[in-house]
């Protein structure tokens, strides 16, 4: 792992973190984890992207406080903190593993550097595994045109372990990168449901995504940008997932990575198309952007930081009870009645 990764990781809003593993921030300080506390002790230095606890003196910066949390060790933090905010770490190695055909899935060359000529031809056939089947049309309840438009595709890995394999393509529709989600279950706390699990990781320890060195997943479906027509509305979501659902719900949409962190190459690309102009596209298409916040503080979070780079985002509020918009378009499915189609 690079030095540059590690400050990478440490640079991460130390309260956002915080809140990612479950604790509840306010007017920065929280109550401390690490003994009983009844008082909110651990205080968090915004300034210095620090926290401390007065009365049992734990304290660091966000390696630190996954470490303590989770009890990982410093490499397992670090990977934890990667997959939590879709921040890609080059120490990741690829594995040979076949994909229909018996063709590799993924290069087996050591740290090879991202090259799209080996990745393209997975994707011009996409191949869903019943795992992946039952992830997207059963569990996530997506429109299968939704999958078909966005290339998803699927392998397993030489241990057996199921993959879903997504592209990212610039506006011109150019593979420039590629995020492989583990389909396994996740592994949760003690008497916990899977969902409740604050570590991220699945069965077996591994990590939840993995990404060939040289990917660069920044904001997803650009492609779409070039389908906008003059008052078109563009929906903003946070991660794959919920812009999966968004389109299925017949929204044209794009997603960031993280609610903690917004790139300022993101940020450049955002402001190349606000004020419901996009000027490499045309002026004056009129186009309204939308976003739908997930029900949490990071979520908050990252609407205030769209805000400033689109002054004319409009918000739309999630129902209580649904955590992000998978969970509303998983609602509305369901309210609808509408019949799982694969």
């Amino acid at each position: 792992m690079e030095k540059y990764e590690i400050e990478k990781l440490r640079d991460l809003p130390i309260e956002g973190v915080a809140e990612r593993l479950g604790l509840r921030v306010s007017r920065h300080k929280a109550l401390c984890p690490f003994h009983d506390d009844h008082h909110a002790s651990l205080s968090f230095k915004v300034s210095k992207n620090t926290f401390r606890c007065f009365v049992c003196d734990a304290k660091g910066g966000t390696i630190d406080l996954v470490m303590r949390f989770l009890n990982k060790d410093f490499r397992e933090a670090c990977r934890w903190l990667a997959d939590e905010h879709n921040i890609i770490l080059d120490e990741w190695k690829c594995t040979p593993a076949l994909g229909p055909k018996g063709r590799f899935a993924c290069e087996p060359t050591p740290l090879c550097t991202f090259d799209a000529t080996r990745y393209e031809w997975f994707f011009e056939r996409p191949w869903l595994s019943p795992d992946a089947r039952r992830f997207l049309f059963e569990e996530r309840r997506l429109d299968p045109r939704v999958v078909r438009w966005c290339r998803l595709t699927s392998w397993k890995d030489r241990e057996g372990v199921p993959w879903l394999q997504i592209p990212y393509y610039d506006r011109e529709g150019k593979l420039v990168g590629v995020q492989n989600r583990n389909l396994t279950p996740s592994k949760p706390p003690r008497g916990e449901a899977l969902s409740h699990s604050p570590s991220g990781e699945t069965e077996g320890g591994l990590p939840r995504f993995r990404f060939p060195k040289g990917s660069e997943c920044g904001i997803y479906n650009l492609p779409v940008l070039n389908r906008l027509k003059p008052g078109d509305e563009l929906y903003i979501a946070e991660g794959a997932s919920d812009c999966w659902s968004l389109l299925s719900a017949g929204h044209k949409a794009i997603a960031i990575p993280s609610a903690t962190l917004l790139t300022k190459k993101d940020r450049e690309l955002l402001r190349s198309f606000s004020d419901s102009k996009l000027p490499s596209l045309g002026e004056g298409l009129g186009v309204g952007f939308h976003m739908y916040p997930d029900n949490d503080v990071p979520g908050e979070r990252l609407f205030l930081q769209l805000q400033q780079v689109l002054p004319g985002l409009v918000r739309h509020h999630l129902p209580p009870g649904c955590k992000d918009y998978s969970d509303y378009y998983l609602r509305l499915r369901q309210s609808s009645g509408q019949p799982t189609t694969t």
